[in-house]
């Protein structure tokens, strides 16, 4: 679809929308056929993101900031079509022909860079984990309640159309009572950056800093983290946890290995496990009910039946009238179309913005999930069982 035809579709939807943004960003979209968009981060995952965006009908990257100057360079290098570079994100939010952002930032930056968008009145797409912190989490969900425009949590699997249909298969009743959750991310590597200058060290592995990082708790389990919640569509009641630096000597202060169980009401517990030295069994969510349990990849499913419940499985992939045959031990395949997670949370933002409808993974589940990664760190590296803030709860819901 042409990005002309795409827009001219939606137009009779959107004008109300469009014709008012002035209220919101001082660019009208119908008026230049797109959402100008500017990508804030130009490190590996804004770049990946940059690529993606560049492919899809309705959205223009306009601009891009980073505050490393070969980084920047690198984002430059990537657009189709000449943008404008910025190394303060500022001046980027200054440009009124800018609708959108994409926060792409190490983790401790999202907050004051998200609210400060906001307050330029730009729909946000932000990386996760959303912010770090409790007192960030606060003020970040103060100033998103007082905003009119879209924003969205880049929790990409939240946006899988594979992952939406097992959340509804397990909401239906497919695998039983929930028992357990097990979920697991593993590499084999110490997942450094190169470093052409020593002086940028903290910059671009600020991964393994505690200053600006939560570690393999923020960069990988949250978004396994945010799943649980999904399908619970709770809040863990407590969480306990426990990680060291123990293979990756090298100077890094977050923790190279995680292990954490968190408790949810009902009796539910979900288990979280990352490494960096051994990668088997890679990413991987185990769902398991009194009736059955479901395995989730990347980009697969698979259904297993619990003992002698079921030796003929029907509809499994939700299409009508398709039967498989389940033979004890293995897993029954859940068929479900899907677009790659990225590009969906991406495309799910475009229309999020053009219709004027809230996201899924929105700045409330986002936030709930960045508590519950807080709680985890607070876990871990104070060796204590760590009980949710009620009253923090409350506040973003």
């Amino acid at each position: 679809m042409k990005r002309r035809s795409f827009i001219t579709k939606s137009a009779l939807t959107t004008t109300a929308l469009t014709c008012s943004s002035s209220l919101w960003s001082s660019s009208c979209i119908g008026a230049n056929n797109s959402i100008n968009i500017g990508i804030i981060g130009t490190g590996d995952r804004g770049q990946g993101l940059f690529k993606v965006i560049q492919q899809l009908e309705g959205l223009n990257v306009v601009a891009c900031c980073d505050s490393l100057p070969f980084r920047l360079q690198e984002g430059l290098a990537i657009a189709e079509t000449p943008i404008t570079g910025h190394a303060d994100y500022r001046r980027l939010l200054d440009n009124t022909d800018i609708d959108a952002v994409l926060i792409a930032t190490p983790f401790n930056t999202h907050a004051e860079i998200a609210i400060d968008a906001l307050d330029a009145a730009k729909h946000v797409f932000c990386e996760k984990t959303l912010v770090k912190g409790y007192d960030a989490i606060q003020k970040l969900i103060d100033k998103e309640k007082g905003s009119k425009g879209i924003f969205q949590t880049g929790h990409q699997y939240h946006s899988s159309r594979l992952y939406s249909h097992v959340v509804n298969l397990i909401n239906n009743g497919k695998i039983g009572k929930i028992a357990a959750f097990e979920c697991q991310w593993n590499r084999n590597g110490n997942w450094r950056r190169p470093v052409p200058d020593e002086k940028w060290e903290r910059q671009i592995n600020w991964r393994m800093y505690r200053e600006y990082s939560g570690g393999l708790l923020a960069e990988l389990c949250s978004h396994q983290i945010d799943f649980v919640n999904w399908v619970l569509g709770e809040m863990p009641e407590q969480v306990m946890g426990i990680g060291g630096i123990d293979y990756w000597k090298d100077g890094r202060e977050t923790y190279d290995n995680i292990h954490l169980v968190y408790s949810y009401p009902n009796g539910v517990k979900a288990k979280f496990t990352c490494l960096t030295s051994n990668a088997m069994g890679d990413y991987r969510i185990k769902v398991m009910g009194d009736k059955g349990s479901i395995i989730l990849s990347y980009a697969k499913a698979w259904f297993y039946p619990e003992g002698d419940y079921e030796k003929k499985v029907g509809e499994v992939d939700g299409v009508s009238g398709a039967t498989t045959n389940w033979t004890e031990g293995k897993g029954v395949p859940i068929a479900m179309e899907h677009t790659e997670p990225s590009k969906q949370a991406l495309m799910d933002f475009r229309d999020s913005i053009v219709n004027s409808k809230p996201p899924i993974s929105d700045a409330v589940t986002g936030a709930k999930t960045a508590l519950c990664v807080q709680m985890g760190l607070d876990a871990m590296y104070g060796n204590k069982i760590v009980a949710k803030n009620t009253n923090l709860v409350k506040q973003i819901s």
